[in-house]
């Protein structure tokens, strides 16, 4: 619609999103949490003020959605502080615990953050998760960066040294909450399967 304010077409691409992410999206005042493993409630209000999305997951609040406006300039890191607020804001009716579970998105542009990690930190992603993602992570007590944590020893037996030293390396970079990583080895020095190992054990 032509006369929408930026912050109306960001929540309308969001609202897209989510329905294609397999979530039922639903109004404060017309709440049922049995309609589906996943619900978005629009505007649920917490003890600091109504947050723009409440996810419910197996009727059991996980996390929020900050919507934002695209503005040249600004960063949805910015707003990070805002939604961390609401994320460990008393829910209307719920005496629940801090909501690990973070989105700042324009509808375009999305970052999250899992606040059960030692050192959380938001990341860009494509669009939401699905209902059964969160479903899966809450039976886990660790999230994905604390369970690299665990990684066995690496088995040398069939590796190149080069082989072994890529990919010790490049768990090293992920456990000290390094993300990005590039290896660099020279033409038949096994790249193709130094890349199925570290995926497999990843």
């Amino acid at each position: 619609m032509p006369n929408q304010n930026p912050e109306q077409i960001a929540r309308d691409n969001i609202d897209k999103q989510l329905l294609a992410c397999g979530w039922v999206i639903q109004d404060k005042a017309k709440i049922n949490l049995q309609a589906a493993l996943g619900v978005a409630v629009r505007e649920y209000q917490t003890d600091i003020g109504p947050a723009d999305y409440v996810l419910f997951v197996d009727k059991k609040p996980v996390g929020i959605i900050e919507a934002k406006r695209a503005e040249e300039g600004v960063h949805l890191t910015m707003h990070e502080d805002q939604s961390e607020g609401y994320a460990s804001a008393k829910l209307k009716y719920l005496n629940n615990e801090k909501l690990p579970f973070v989105y700042e998105s324009t509808g375009d542009l999305t970052r999250f953050t899992d606040y059960r990690d030692g050192k959380p930190r938001s990341r860009p992603v494509f669009t939401f998760h699905k209902p059964e993602s969160f479903f899966e992570w809450t039976k886990n007590e660790k999230p994905l960066r604390s369970r690299l944590h665990d990684i066995s020893g690496l088995p040398e037996n069939g590796l190149r040294e080069c082989q072994i030293i890529a990919i010790n390396n490049l768990e090293h970079s992920f456990k000290d909450n390094r993300p990005k990583a590039l290896i660099q080895m020279a033409t038949g020095a096994g790249k193709n399967f130094t890349a199925i190992t570290f995926i497999y054990r990843l």
